[in-house]
């Protein structure tokens, strides 16, 4: 596991193969980070489908309206919805979109952002300065690499929990 600097600020994902450990960019996109946490800390995200995962390219999920593989999955819909909270406005940075960040995912909206996101494959530099970067895969990368490909997958991996580093005892 990677050395936590900040808990308050690291997401600790559990995927069927193993944790991915993600530092959040507070001081970049701080409403971005906030909003994961608040879904974190309430479960939201736990149990929620990668609903679109494109080989080469990134693996989405976040849908907690629609891809909670527990309670009210559709897999038809799911990367449709959002939150019960209000959309998010664009924190747009100079960061690219490195292999390991997390970007928002949106509508055509730049300020649709509610509680989906995206994990890069690889470098997706033609992304830059049109999705939030709001963090980084600092442990794990392996593990998401082994997230099953499909738009949506046939049989959709999950994230099985998500905690914010700072309420792990």
């Amino acid at each position: 596991m990677a050395e936590i600097k900040d808990p308050e600020n690291t997401i600790i994902m559990t995927l069927k193969d193993g944790d991915v450990v993600i530092e959040l960019l507070s001081e970049v996109a701080p409403k971005h980070a906030a909003r994961m946490k608040e879904l974190a800390r309430a479960g939201a995200y736990d149990n929620v489908c990668f609903h679109r995962v494109i080989d080469g390219f990134m693996a989405q999920t976040g849908d907690v309206e629609n891809g909670n593989m527990e309670k009210g999955f559709n897999l038809r819909r799911a990367g449709t919805g959002g939150s019960d909270l209000p959309d998010l406005p664009a924190e747009f940075s100079k960061l690219p979109h490195d292999r390991g960040t997390l970007g928002a995912a949106r509508s055509q909206n730049p300020n649709s952002a509610n509680s989906q996101f995206f994990i890069n494959f690889k470098d997706n530099h033609f992304l830059n300065g049109q999705y939030t970067v709001y963090g980084r895969v600092i442990a794990g990368m392996e593990f998401v690499d082994k997230i099953l490909r499909g738009e949506p997958p046939a049989n959709p991996d999950r994230m099985i929990k998500v905690v914010v580093a700072a309420d792990v005892a």
